[in-house]
């Protein structure tokens, strides 16, 4: 077999393929063989019906079909494979040349990955947030703690800012019209959080329990989105939050530490740990942001419009899984339908580019992946979806999406390979070492490969 390529457009090749004759007869062969075991024909038991017999019953042109059927497949993968072509969807292909006896043709028209040109990364430098932790982040990590070991103490008092309070909403148009889907009882509601409704704030400080106040105010959510309505708001109890003293007995009781400094300084190293995690996340968006601006990727318009196509029927099944109308959809993100079209295919069309950057350079660079390391993607995927490891693994043997972790592992490999080689600042001027940070956010030792973040 004889294999050729003609470039008809960066992003599409012709593929011939010849055969001689000789190597079609295995198939030929096969076909007979197949076809003689499903007729009865006297005389000959199943499966040892002559060829000669096979022509006379079903004719030598249905045997020549299904021989051709069954050779294609193979003879197309084994193409693409000698030419090292990296298809992008299905291939047409044409029967060119086919006559009993004689060689045999066939061309392939297939869209493939274009060549990606790479700028220097040494000439790409970015600027991520600083990582230095202050006493305030500190303070701020405390009282987070201090707010999980609170206590509520129902009070016989006016509520005020902080306090819990339990309370019955209902709300109805500006004409008295009741809003029946505006409507609970029983809400637990803490005055400063500023989460529920504007004004509610305002209107529940100074209630005690029993009493009811009316405020106006416009509804940000929902079909009746942007509706000024009034507010009817009961407050049925008032608690108050107490907050336990920052001393070493809490400590002790939130923590395996006996001291409040030995908390501080693991509580700044858990903060330093995490905005180091921050900054990478950040290089690695503005890195690859960089490399799209300065390339010129060419596309092929079908696989754009496929994946265009696939993103927004999964939105729109997500939203119609949520109760949420495509329509309210775009009130709540402001947008119009022209603007979400736009952004959509934008998306895609980033997306896409920076798929066959990340795939060239692991191509390139022949960037592989040990078991252990899928094995950790999987796990990690497994806790992000909140599934049992178990059945994650089953679902994702089951659905062959195995190629599709591996992929997002070489990736991943491939983009801090793009991150370390361009340069990264933060916002005071330093160079942020990343070649040497860990997927919890520490710093290994120098010359240690760090675990890839796919």
């Amino acid at each position: 077999m004889k294999s050729t390529t003609e470039t008809l457009s960066p992003t599409r090749v012709k593929l011939t393929i010849e055969v001689p004759f000789e190597e079609f007869k295995p198939a030929l062969d096969a076909a007979y063989k197949s076809i003689g075991s499903q007729i009865q024909v006297p005389g000959f038991r199943r499966g040892k019906v002559p060829a000669a017999i096979v022509d006379q019953r079903i004719g030598r042109g249905a045997v020549l079909d299904e021989a051709i059927n069954s050779a294609l497949p193979g003879w197309y993968s084994q193409a693409v494979a000698e030419t090292d072509l990296q298809p992008l969807g299905q291939p047409e292909i044409d029967l060119t040349k086919f006559d009993d006896g004689a060689d045999i043709e066939i061309t392939a028209e297939l869209d493939v990955r274009p060549e990606v040109d790479l700028p220097d990364l040494a000439s790409i430098e970015v600027q991520v947030s600083d990582a230095e932790v202050s006493d305030a982040d500190i303070d701020e990590q405390l009282e987070g703690l201090r707010e999980r070991f609170a206590t509520f103490t129902a009070v016989e008092r006016a509520a005020a800012d902080g306090d819990a309070v339990t309370i019955d909403l209902s709300a109805a148009h500006k004409d008295g019209t009741a809003i029946e889907a505006a409507t609970a009882d029983g809400l637990p509601y803490t005055i400063g959080t500023e989460g529920m409704l504007d004004g509610l704030d305002e209107a529940v400080t100074g209630l005690s329990a029993g009493e009811t106040t009316t405020f106006s105010t416009t509804l940000v959510g929902g079909e009746l989105k942007g509706t000024e309505v009034d507010v009817t708001v009961t407050v049925t109890e008032v608690k108050e939050t107490q907050l336990p003293d920052l001393d070493e007995e809490f400590v002790q009781m939130a923590s395996e530490f006996d001291t409040l400094d030995e908390l501080r300084a693991d509580l700044r190293e858990r903060v330093t740990r995490g905005k180091r995690i921050e900054q990478a996340g950040e290089a690695r968006d503005l890195v690859l942001d960089e490399i799209l601006e300065r390339v010129d990727v060419p596309l092929p318009e079908h696989l754009v419009t496929e994946e265009i196509t696939a993103r927004r029927e999964q939105i729109e099944q997500q939203l119609g899984q949520a109760g949420i109308p495509f329509q309210q959809y775009l009130d709540d993100e402001e947008k119009t339908v022209d603007e979400f079209e736009a952004e959509l295919e934008q998306s895609v069309r980033d997306a896409i580019v920076s798929q066959f950057v990340l795939d060239q350079i692991v191509k390139t660079e022949e960037i592989g992946l040990d078991d252990n390391e899928l094995t950790q993607h999987i796990m990690r995927r497994a806790q992000q979806s909140g599934q049992d490891p178990n059945a994650y693994i089953q679902h994702i043997m089951e659905h062959n999406h195995v190629p599709e972790m591996v992929s997002e592992v070489l990736r991943g490999k491939a983009l801090a390979s793009l991150v370390e080689g361009a340069t990264v600042k933060d916002a005071s001027g330093n160079e942020v070492d990343l070649k040497s940070l860990q997927a919890d956010g520490s710093l290994g030792t120098p010359g240690e490969d760090a675990e890839p973040e796919a």
